[in-house]
């Protein structure tokens, strides 16, 4: 006799808002560093972020600080970066921010790119995904980058999705 099992996940609201409770951690220790992003806009990136994880319309969100170039446009200087993932096994800490970085002339920022899984949807389909949200985001140009590293891969995940966040730094 032999025994057969299959093992199916759901990737639940919850599953995502403790993905993102990480996320809502991260920008809590940036508010720390350097007074933004305010408390109530944590909260709704947070919410945000759940929401698009756990249907699959999350392709990557952005959070730091970017400064404007007279030459080279709007750069970022400070940059959490969050990038949607299936099949991931490890969760990190939240944290390790880094501090100290010379933020000045520069505005917090955020930037949204959304999944092939959304621009799938009907145009009345997107209205009302993006209706449920707690941001109303506009269209943007997305920043460039100063000179500087990338460090600090974290993975934040649970049942097999979540997301890996990379930090930017200029120098």
């Amino acid at each position: 006799m032999s025994t057969t099992y299959t093992l199916s996940r759901t990737f639940t609201i919850t599953h995502a808002r403790y993905v993102t409770s990480k996320i809502a951690a991260d920008l809590r220790q940036l508010r720390l560093f350097y007074r933004y992003p305010p408390d109530a806009d944590i909260d709704s990136y947070s919410e945000e972020a759940a929401l698009l994880l756990r249907d699959g319309y999350l392709e990557r969100v952005d959070y730091g600080f970017r400064r404007e170039d007279p030459v080279f446009g709007s750069q970022w200087v400070l940059l959490l970066r969050y990038t949607a993932r299936n099949g991931l096994l490890e969760d990190d800490h939240a944290g390790r921010v880094p501090p100290g970085v010379d933020i000045t002339d520069a505005r917090f920022w955020s930037f949204l790119s959304y999944s092939g899984k959304f621009f799938a949807l009907s145009e009345a389909e997107r209205a009302q995904v993006l209706a449920a949200l707690p941001i109303n985001r506009t269209t943007a140009r997305e920043a460039g980058f100063a000179i500087g590293t990338w460090t600090g891969a974290r993975t934040y995940s649970t049942a097999d999705q979540g997301v890996i966040r990379s930090v930017f730094r200029a120098l």
